[in-house]
């Protein structure tokens, strides 16, 4: 891979997730502003879920099949520019979840889309999909930035407002005409049937024979579902203590996460994947501790504390998970494996997760007021429970000697 399509693919990276970043953060705060109750806010977040699922299906049986991977991703990102638009727009609560519903289900299909493109142009992407995939998280960054720039220096109210949404909008159409540009990567599976079990990935089923493996999903499903209590409250608790710039203090969670993936294959290789996946999962109950504690006043370090833990929380856990897999999953069937996981937490597990926090956050705000420190002690106990369960019933010594020979290399 050359400079100038090293350059070109981190730009529709960096844009992918600036997408994502601009609105997702601070919805929450809009549709609290707006008179959503927890449980409706949960709802709205749990269609970007739906899409996650739904996507496979698009991505596989069709996108896949039929047409080349960076039309399709032009064509989505356009249809998405024109629905976040009109949802943006939108007050009412059926319109407003509806809209995020259709917007996500053009929206999501782009995550593989733009893997596919990356992986097309590469000689090795092993060694160059990480350079390339680490301006998503840049992009990440960058949203957040700005919406805090915006906000400290002309829009005060911003991040209660449908502005960010817009801006998600805006950038869309730019990627969308910015993907028509990129190089052709034509269709993987053109004239190959391709089931519905392989697209959810239900072969790796064989794989739960093996205690460690099952053991794995189970606490990988169940570990996602505190997971959404961060992901869709935490910009709302920021706010609601009166904090400056949320989005951009949340965004120092994407740059732990940069710092501690290039620690990775160190701390694998000498811990292990068992001790690694509990270092992640532990990383939450800190998390979510630190939160239940936390305040701008003597305690805002406990604040800051919870949001870097998030190089930890994600990249021990979920990278870790996503090396344990390969590892695990015959040759065949690996690429259906991860498919497998990613519905398992992305789908089902933080689809839970978006429920259960929006019904935990209603049962705890009286009077318009909310109890943060319960809100994050439900969640906290629920991750210590599943790291309980994790540390006893997983055992799989092989699996660390594989995993530390593949972080190695």
């Amino acid at each position: 891979m050359d400079t100038k399509t090293y350059t070109r693919l981190s730009v529709m990276m960096f844009l992918q997730f600036f997408v994502w970043g601009a609105w997702f953060v601070t919805l929450g705060t809009h549709l609290g502003d707006l008179g959503f109750s927890g449980s409706q806010i949960g709802y709205a977040y749990l269609m970007n879920n739906i899409g996650a699922i739904i996507s496979p299906f698009f991505v596989g049986m069709i996108a896949d099949r039929y047409f080349s991977s960076q039309k399709v991703m032009g064509v989505l990102h356009l249809l998405g520019a024109a629905v976040m638009y009109f949802t943006a727009n939108t007050t009412t609560v059926g319109g407003l979840i509806l809209g995020l519903l259709l917007y996500n289900l053009t929206y999501m299909p782009t995550l593989a889309l733009v893997n596919a493109v990356s992986f097309k142009q590469m000689d090795s992407p092993d060694a160059q999909f990480p350079k390339v995939r680490v301006w998503g998280t840049i992009g990440w960054i960058a949203a957040g930035l700005t919406i805090t720039y915006l906000q400290l220096n002309f829009l005060p109210n911003i991040e209660k407002s449908e502005l960010p949404m817009k801006i998600a909008g805006i950038t869309s159409v730019l990627l969308a005409l910015y993907s028509f540009t990129l190089p052709d990567t034509p269709p993987q599976n053109v004239g190959r049937e391709v089931t519905a079990g392989e697209v959810l990935g239900l072969k790796t089923l064989r794989l739960m024979k093996e205690r460690s493996f099952a053991v794995f999903v189970l606490c990988s499903l169940l570990i996602s579902i505190p997971l959404a209590f961060y992901y869709n409250f935490t910009n709302v608790f920021l706010n609601d203590l009166g904090a400056k710039g949320a989005a951009a203090k949340q965004s120092l969670g994407q740059m732990s996460e940069v710092g501690f993936m290039i620690l990775m294959p160190w701390f694998i290789a000498r811990l292990g994947v068992k001790k690694t996946l509990l270092i992640g999962m532990l990383a939450w109950v800190a998390r979510y501790f630190l939160f239940a504690h936390g305040n701008l006043r003597s305690y805002e370090w406990m604040l800051y504390g919870g949001i870097l833990l998030h190089g930890v929380c994600y990249d021990f856990f979920f990278v870790t998970g996503q090396i344990y897999v390969d590892k695990k999953a015959p040759r065949e069937i690996r690429a259906s494996a991860q498919g497998f996981i990613a519905l398992i937490t992305y789908g089902i597990g933080i689809g839970l997760g978006s429920i259960v926090s929006g019904k935990v956050v209603d049962a705890f705000t009286s009077g318009g007021i909310k109890d943060w420190m319960m809100i994050w002690l439900i969640p906290c106990v629920f991750a210590l429970a599943v790291s309980l369960l994790f540390a006893l019933a997983f055992r799989d010594k092989e699996s660390d000697e594989a995993a530390a020979e593949h972080a190695a290399t």
